[in-house]
């Protein structure tokens, strides 16, 4: 056991770490408070590495120490992950009676993506009856700087996490319209943030246009991307600055359902 123990840096290690954290969160929801020799016995470890499980997820505020020292409790950590778990679920049910009645108008398919490390996910979809093929775009990772969404989730963010989103993905050229110079994606980005909507014309896919517009939580954030795309040959620069009040409606419509005041 003392070699498995101590190899928790990677490989099957780390794997067994990250299930045994998982186990000590199992066990204190279900206790509701445990020491560490409750964990390392329930776990069947080493005192140690009970200790060195529960002293991780507590600098992660995943656990917090009790009012009676050396007992551990679930922390706020936890309340985090399920507010930011309950946002998503809420959005994906409020994403329906907004997007579907703008796909209908339209004709064009509607989506709503949410940002996930350096992509934009997909989490609903509505598809409208000018749609020549079904595309299902939801679970799918789309770049941030080739989409009309990532585009609102990058503008939503500081730049400092822009850059480690740059560095991370690459900047991936997909087309020749697509932009994969931080400058000139950065400029962009200002106009995006001026104006609360983006546009991608061929950047991800040749014949593929789209429109954006944020999702804002009740801080004001942004919390996810509305966007209508539709092929090239329809659903044109003049066509797009058409419909443009009814998605920038639809997007402050989904931000009021999801607690947006503004």
């Amino acid at each position: 056991m003392a070699s498995s123990e101590t190899s928790s840096s990677g490989g099957s290690g780390g794997l067994q770490s990250v299930d045994r954290a998982l186990q000590v969160l199992e066990l204190l929801a279900s206790w509701g408070e445990g020491g560490v020799s409750e964990v390392a016995a329930e776990l069947g470890v080493h005192k140690s590495t009970a200790f060195r499980l529960l002293g991780a997820l507590e600098a992660r505020e995943l656990v917090e120490q009790a009012e009676e020292r050396g007992k551990y409790r679930l922390g706020f950590g936890i309340v985090r992950l399920a507010g930011a778990a309950s946002v998503q679920l809420d959005l994906t049910k409020q994403s329906v009676p907004v997007t579907e009645p703008l796909a209908a108008e339209i004709g064009e398919t509607v989506n709503v993506a949410v940002l996930r490390e350096h992509y934009a996910v997909n989490i609903h979809q509505a598809l409208g009856d000018s749609a020549l093929a079904v595309n299902n775009w939801v679970g799918k990772l789309t770049p941030l700087h080739a989409t009309s969404s990532g585009k609102i989730l990058l503008a939503g963010l500081d730049a400092t996490s822009r850059e480690e989103i740059y560095a991370a993905s690459g900047l991936e050229s997909f087309t020749p319209a697509t932009v994969t110079d931080p400058d000139t994606l950065e400029r962009q980005l200002k106009r995006v943030a001026d104006d609360g909507l983006a546009t991608a014309y061929g950047e991800l896919e040749e014949g593929l246009n789209a429109i954006a517009v944020p999702v804002l939580g009740a801080a004001g954030e942004t919390v996810a991307a509305l966007s209508v795309s539709g092929a090239a040959f329809r659903f044109t620069e003049e066509r797009i600055a058409a419909i443009t009040p009814l998605v920038v409606e639809a997007g402050a419509e989904l931000s009021r359902r999801v607690g947006h005041l503004g």
